[in-house]
């Protein structure tokens, strides 16, 4: 487990965000009302991910903000939602390959119930850049999934969570 100190998180929020800068994130583990699935967004193929694969609700950590207030904002913007229940689980190191380009990224990771949340079919989240993606139903066990998901530890706290629940 990744031990962050407060400031380790205010030396890693003053960082630009460029190439070669680690980001930093807030990202939710949005269980649905039978805490049996956790909404995701579906990205499309890649190289390193030729099927696609499915990413957290969630993003960046702006300058000056704090990750509860991050995850907030992210999923107002992108699901026109707010979060019940939200609980920080972790704080994540993520280092992976997108598109032949190392990432570095410090997650803190949450769990919540959305509000609204997404219908079964048809959902959509909008991105900051304005694309939009389909947002699913992902096992929280990982059961039945076909599609990776990222980031990799978050897998994992998933399944925690639902033997818990």
């Amino acid at each position: 487990m990744l031990t962050v100190t407060t400031d380790r998180v205010t030396s890693l929020l003053s960082m630009t965000a460029s190439r070669g800068d680690i980001r930093v994130k807030a990202m939710l583990i949005a269980a649905n009302d039978d805490l049996t699935a956790h909404a995701v967004s579906v990205h499309p193929p890649t190289a390193d991910n030729p099927r696609g694969y499915h990413r957290l609700i969630g993003g960046r950590v702006e300058f000056g903000e704090s990750h509860r207030d991050a995850i907030a904002r992210e999923v107002r913007e992108e699901l026109d939602a707010t979060i019940h229940d939200l609980t920080l689980l972790a704080a994540l190191e993520n280092i992976f390959r997108l598109t032949g380009e190392l990432g570095h990224e410090i997650v803190f990771l949450y769990a919540g119930r959305l509000d609204p949340s997404p219908p079964d079919a048809d959902a959509t989240l909008t991105e900051a850049d304005g694309s939009v993606l389909s947002v699913v139903w992902r096992s929280l066990k990982g059961e039945g999934e076909d599609l990776p998901l990222y980031p990799v530890e978050a897998a994992g706290w998933a399944r925690r969570l639902a033997d818990r629940l």
